[in-house]
């Protein structure tokens, strides 16, 4: 709060002291405030400073004491500094899939807000210091035993040094240099649609932060002309195999890797559940046995409470390469019970019979018990396309990943089902969702469309609504 209620007294000297000192008095409402100086010319002239404030008639800061013109400069923030403020607030709270993609995001636009000042590391050096070296909050910590990287710390003190305030964004100049880095690869090619999309929304976040913390007054991104690139959000429906397809499929992976190391036949069931129980890679990697309910006949039910993505060490609380998460799109502890058909209980039974449990329950292991890798299931899937497919199927996009599967489980239920909100649940999807990506598979409903207009036209005496265009040729030809 300003306020010109000031007076100024004289320069008091202090004798107590073996040094005198001098001290300046003055009063800002009522509050009494002093500074203390080893010289009285240096007494004197922050005296006259203070005077010729109140003859300027500047208002004085009741908690500091001080005009403007006196208040003291601070350094305003860099986005190097303020970047890490929004990781070390995120962080907690944060999957680790999710800290990677932030890190990557942030690691993208920094350097992009940047001064040009001598040595400039690479962009590629840079990305590599900020992601492993500087966002991870662990490693901010001081540690004597940790050595890091000659070029790393190199890269670090540039950036420190050549860091833009976060003020500066609003420059169109730096903020569409923003825009543009995290539309780039390393090679300067473009990248992909879904990469953009997801930077960009980190970024949109950063600023909102900068806008709370009062770094910012607006999103100044709005009034750049950049715009979005399109997403694709349907699924394409080359990938999806029918059921026959999936059924040769998951008979070749029991086929990799011989049947006395069993590389593939551990895996069968695995990938049935992608397919028969709709279930997320994550999701099955943690498929507890004590949640598996199998009959000896007719339907049974999965009930999964964790999922366990693959994130790698850095990112995990844990030093795990897998993260252990709640479901995808529920709340902490929530469950997700999926009704599976026989063809599963039975892919399952045959499992456990063989291959029994990990040590912690799980259903499906490494044969060291460990969780099952994505580099692992990658492989034996490519190679069981391999076995499955022709030439032609192998290089098109029929079921070319793993999560293929899952794609392909969803599009059968909805089909089968034509109920959106039954399959979304199962899914773990919102209907919103699955509406978007697989509407595809009621595409269909057209051809019930024609029907009814076929029978609409007949009963004007056309067979179809063809015969009715042939009709109208006819009477065409008979004029002329």
């Amino acid at each position: 709060m300003k306020s010109y209620d000031v007076k100024i007294w004289a320069i008091r000297k202090n004798t107590t002291s073996k040094r005198p000192s001098y001290q300046v008095r003055w009063l800002v409402n009522g509050r009494e405030c002093n500074e203390v100086f080893r010289t009285k010319n240096l007494a004197e002239s922050y005296r006259a400073e203070l005077i010729k404030a109140t003859r300027n008639g500047e208002g004085f800061d009741t908690e500091t004491g001080l005009p403007d013109s006196m208040a003291p400069k601070t350094k305003p923030v860099t986005w190097y500094e303020f970047a890490a403020r929004y990781v070390d607030m995120k962080w907690k709270d944060a999957a680790a899939k999710s800290r990677d993609g932030m890190t990557d995001a942030l690691a993208t636009v920094l350097p992009a807000l940047t001064e040009e000042i001598p040595g400039r590391p690479s962009d590629r050096v840079l990305r590599q210091a900020l992601r492993h070296w500087y966002f991870p909050p662990a490693m901010r910590e001081p540690d004597d035993e940790r050595q890091i990287p000659a070029d790393v710390v190199k890269a670090l003190a540039w950036l420190a040094k050549a860091s833009l305030p976060v003020v500066a964004i609003a420059d169109p100049v730096h903020g569409r240099a923003a825009l543009d880095a995290i539309a780039r690869k390393l090679d300067g090619t473009r990248a992909g649609t879904e990469v953009i999309r997801r930077k960009r929304a980190v970024l949109a976040n950063v600023i909102g932060y900068a806008i709370e913390c009062r770094e910012l007054t607006e999103n100044p991104l709005g009034k750049i002309g950049w715009k979005m690139p399109k997403t694709v959000q349907r699924l394409d429906r080359r990938r999806v195999a029918n059921p026959r397809q999936v059924a040769e499929l998951l008979t070749a992976v029991s086929y990799v890797g011989g049947y006395q190391r069993a590389r593939g036949r551990r895996l069968v069931a695995f990938f049935a559940c992608l397919y028969y129980a709709t279930m997320r890679p994550a999701e099955v990697v943690n498929l507890k046995a004590d949640g598996c309910n199998l009959p000896d006949t007719g339907w049974g039910s999965l009930t999964i409470e964790k999922t366990r993505p693959l994130a790698g060490k850095r990112w995990t609380d844990s030093g795990e390469s897998h993260d252990n998460r709640g479901l995808k799109q529920r709340a902490e502890g929530e469950t997700r019970v999926i009704p599976i058909p026989p063809v599963l209980v039975a892919h399952l039974r045959a499992h456990l019979d063989t291959f029994g449990t990990a040590k912690d329950g799980r259903v499906f292991g490494n044969e060291r018990g460990g969780l099952v890798g994505s580099s692992t299931y990658d492989r034996v899937w490519h190679e069981a396309r391999a076995f499955a497919l022709t030439e032609t199927q192998r290089a098109s996009l029929l079921a070319q990943r793993p999560y293929d599967l899952r794609h392909a489980g969803i599009s059968f239920g909805l089909r089968a089902t034509r109920d959106p909100a039954l399959i979304a649940e199962r899914a773990g999807h919102s209907v919103e969702v699955l509406m978007t990506r697989y509407s595809w598979v009621l595409d269909d409903q057209d051809e019930s469309a024609n029907k009814v207009m076929d029978n609409a036209y007949r009963a004007y005496g056309a067979d179809s609504i063809e015969e009715t265009a042939i009709n109208a040729n006819e009477a065409t030809d008979n004029k002329e």
